[in-house]
């Protein structure tokens, strides 16, 4: 059996490029699509928090100062409690996704396709990864990736273009048409 793709429907015969916004949203009405990029964003979030937050322990998910170094242990046991909530909301959105994900397999059967999949999980961390920077890093302020460094600007432009090549990556294998997929 040949594995749909999210673009494939009897309306979309007529041209490629017609009518883009049409077909993005038949593109997102596709289950596999969507438990991808659930468990796209929270992977990507379990990846920030668990690589940066406590391993690398660049930054919390709200810095009280300007290097993110906390001053006392109160401090510290506040930004590690935050982290912990923030770690808990990706781990539902992986819980989430994951159900999603069984969902759409019963449905699709033979024809869920892992390229569709990957694409769409790559398409969720990297929107996750760029909404993230933009709005923590960039309009709030509520920390940096590499808080007080001399290069903290670069650091947070690279984590946006991190997030834009993800998802543009992603949104390729999406795109690809069925021919080029060997998942079946």
């Amino acid at each position: 059996m040949n594995t749909p793709s999210p673009m494939d429907t009897s309306a979309n015969k007529t041209s490629h490029n017609a009518d883009y916004c049409s077909g993005l949203g038949r593109m997102l009405k596709h289950p596999l699509v969507r438990a991808g990029l659930l468990l796209g964003a929270g992977f990507g979030g379990l990846a920030d928090g668990i690589v940066l937050h406590s391993i690398l322990g660049w930054h919390h998910m709200i810095c009280y100062s300007m290097d993110c170094q906390p001053v006392s242990v109160a401090q510290l046991q506040q930004e590690n409690t935050q982290d912990g909530y923030f770690l808990l909301v990706v781990w539902l959105m992986v819980l989430t996704g994951t159900a999603m994900l069984f969902k759409a397999a019963s449905q699709l059967g033979t024809a869920a396709s892992g390229r569709v999949l990957l694409g769409s999980m790559l398409t969720g961390c990297g929107a996750f990864n760029f909404i993230e920077g933009l709005i923590n890093h960039q309009i709030l302020g509520l920390h940096h990736v590499v808080p007080g460094s001399p290069h903290q600007f670069l650091f947070d432009m690279l984590y946006l273009a991190n997030g834009v090549l993800f998802f543009g990556v992603g949104a390729w294998l999406v795109w690809l048409p069925k021919s080029t997929d060997k998942s079946q």
